[in-house]
């Protein structure tokens, strides 16, 4: 792993405290060019660690807070009429950022959610009939508070299908809390955060990593699991975009690691944050972690 990302690990992990495995999967996730969905109750700190990613990264960001009136609009942008000119002048939106924070996406209305859909899929956006590039690169981290929550529309799952990981902070340790409570204010620490990585330097990475070795065995395992994940209590299981996903995530985690291969290791740290939003269990009985726990479980390593 170069010694840059080792300086972010540990600059966001100094502003969020006691998540030293969260953090990793965030960066393999954008490491694989993959979008993050952060769910948590409110004040867990979902937004501080989306922002202290974007910072360190040293990428332009927007934040678009979500709510039940937001419009398609105010997130792609719009054509106003300008007199002088005497034509319509695109406005261009929140997302036209290398990474767009998007924060409490459920609690906007479906229609709204959707407009990322093409942003997300396609890093483009069509606005009139004319098609525009967003930049590279272009993340999306959305947080979403938990679904029994007042004012919260839950996300179809062709919308949940777009993130490539699901990650939840949870509680913080004791001791980590305690640094909280005694420590300086995240906002103030937010604000004095340096880049120290820019674009440039992220898409080349992002092309190391994804030209790390992956052995055929490792690809039976990969193949395994998903067959494996299509019977049982698993829904509808994982699909082919998923299996890709999950390859490209483990390439991801390989790197951060400093390995040359990946290894088997690798894809079981990051399925339950690949798998867990796409395996649902038809009962209702267990969660989607605790299904991508089982199937590791169920599938032997080659």
């Amino acid at each position: 792993m170069p010694v840059r990302l080792a300086a972010v690990l540990r600059q966001v992990g100094e502003i969020v405290l006691g998540k030293e495995r969260e953090i990793r999967l965030a960066c393999a996730c954008l490491l694989a060019r993959g979008h993050l969905l952060i769910e948590d109750l409110p004040g867990m700190g979902k937004t501080t660690l989306a922002q202290a990613l974007a910072r360190t990264l040293g990428l332009a960001f927007n934040r678009i807070q979500f709510t039940a009136d937001l419009l398609p609009a105010d997130i792609v942008g719009v054509s106003v009429w300008d007199r002088q000119e005497n034509r319509f002048v695109f406005h261009s939106g929140p997302v036209f950022a290398q990474v767009v924070v998007a924060d409490e996406i459920n609690r906007a209305t479906p229609k709204a959610q959707s407009a990322l859909l093409e942003a997300m899929e396609e890093r483009q956006v069509t606005v009139d009939g004319i098609t525009r590039r967003l930049p590279e690169p272009f993340f999306v981290i959305a947080t979403q508070n938990p679904q029994h929550q007042v004012g919260t529309f839950p996300l179809p799952e062709s919308q949940l299908d777009r993130f490539l990981m699901r990650l939840s902070l949870g509680y913080p340790e004791a001791s980590a809390e305690r640094a909280l409570l005694a420590g300086t204010e995240r906002r103030t620490l937010l604000a004095q955060l340096s880049p120290l990585f820019d674009a440039a330097s992220l898409i080349t990475a992002q092309e190391e990593a994804a030209r790390l070795f992956v052995a055929e065995a490792l690809l039976d395992y990969v193949q395994a699991l998903l067959a494996h994940s299509r019977s049982g209590p698993y829904g509808t299981g994982l699909s082919p975009r998923a299996g890709r996903g999950l390859v490209q995530a483990a390439r991801a985690h390989a790197y951060l690691c400093g390995r040359a291969a990946v290894l088997p290791e690798d894809v079981q740290a990051v399925l339950p944050a690949v798998a867990g939003h796409r395996l649902h269990d038809p009962a209702g009985a267990q969660s989607g972690e605790e299904l991508a726990a089982a199937l590791l479980a169920a599938v032997p390593l080659p």
